[in-house]
């Protein structure tokens, strides 16, 4: 996996923007849906005890700068963010001061990940797994979110396919103007690697006219449905129900991004 605490340092400053076309409110409230129809954790911070209090945490693995963290807190979660960034998440630091959330925020790397207690829900969204390039990296994150999560608990995360990096967006140019900054996005996808490269110079306005300039490089793996299926259950999760994250239904050849929802089934209370 790349070490994402030192690729998001210049992007973290312009993230936000750059992600402003992002359905961070449609995912909320399917989230929600999911939680409501699977999970045990349920939308209030009035904990009667422990076991309430940890069943009800929702944990958002890779939250970035905190947008869907903060959107889940507001339909009553109480949240966790993890991320890897620590620019990141001093960006989610400054909206929580902002909206007065109670939200606790950990600087971590997924691989390592480190709760103090059980929780009734993680989710990880954004394409955050596709960082990890390695499968036995990956599987060693769903075996840590399976340790963590509460009796019955569940584990919500997408990522982007294989097809997507190989037929829609590997070895493509994208080039946008913002109000304050520009940005182009230069993808390359390595077949026998499955892993897409994406090269990012981002223009930043500062004084008049004058742009400070930066690159970035990202890599991200494509994994196809039945390797996840296969790491999930691995992990000795039990996989509840997987879908098109476009289109809420069954995943086809071409589906981009799916969504995968699995049950914590082996802990006793």
């Amino acid at each position: 996996m790349e070490n994402t605490e030192e690729i998001y340092t210049d992007f973290a400053r312009v993230y936000d923007e750059l992600m402003d076309n992002t359905p961070y409110e449609m995912w909320c409230n399917r989230l929600d849906q999911l939680i409501a129809s699977y999970g045990v954790s349920r939308p209030t911070r009035d904990a009667e005890g422990i076991l309430d209090s940890e069943r009800n945490l929702v944990v958002d693995l890779g939250c970035g700068t905190g947008t869907l963290t903060e959107l889940l807190y507001q339909k009553g979660y109480d949240c966790i963010g993890v991320d890897n960034s620590e620019e990141m998440l001093g960006i989610a630091m400054e909206k929580k001061v902002e909206s007065g959330s109670e939200i606790l925020y950990l600087h971590q790397d997924m691989r390592e990940l480190d709760l103090y207690s059980t929780v009734g829900t993680v989710i990880s969204v954004c394409d955050s797994v596709n960082y990890i390039l390695e499968e036995e990296e990956l599987l060693q994150v769903f075996r840590l979110v399976n340790n963590y999560l509460y009796p019955g608990g569940i584990f919500i995360f997408d990522f982007n396919t294989d097809y997507k990096y190989r037929e829609v967006i590997g070895n493509t140019t994208i080039a946008e103007n913002r109000e304050d900054c520009s940005f182009i996005w230069e993808n390359y996808y390595d077949p026998e690697e499955e892993i897409n490269e994406y090269d990012l110079t981002i223009f930043v306005q500062e004084e008049g006219d004058t742009f400070h300039r930066f690159t970035e490089t990202h890599l991200q793996r494509g994994y196809t449905v039945e390797q996840m299926r296969t790491l999930v259950e691995q992990a000795g999760l039990k996989i509840l129900e997987i879908m098109d994250s476009d289109t809420g239904e069954a995943v086809s050849e071409t589906s981009e991004r799916v969504y995968i929802v699995a049950k914590e089934q082996q802990k006793e209370l």
